[in-house]
């Protein structure tokens, strides 16, 4: 996974995700948009196979975009670990 900035500013970041599709940015997109202090968050990609994701998040400003992705990442995480453990208990029944 590679990031390039192309815009940064206050309460707005917006980037290029290369090495990722559509899976990671829907469930990125979902986690910030459930974080009460992101304003828009979104993505788009110009072309299923040549293109890379264009992610943008924009905040109410007491965060800063950068710190609304990293407890995003940080949620994910949680959320990976929780379907590991209900999978492995799953299979063991």
């Amino acid at each position: 996974m590679k990031i390039k900035v192309l815009k940064r500013e206050a309460n707005e970041l917006k980037f290029e995700l290369e090495g990722e599709g559509h899976t990671f940015c829907n469930l990125l997109q979902k986690v910030l948009l459930e974080n009460e202090e992101v304003e828009m968050a979104g993505y788009h990609i110009d072309h299923p196979l040549t293109g890379k994701p264009v992610v943008y998040v924009k905040t109410k400003g007491s965060k800063s975009p950068e710190k609304v992705l990293v407890e995003a990442a940080e949620k994910i995480k949680h959320m990976r670990k929780e379907f590991e453990e209900a999978l492995n208990k799953a299979l063991k029944a």
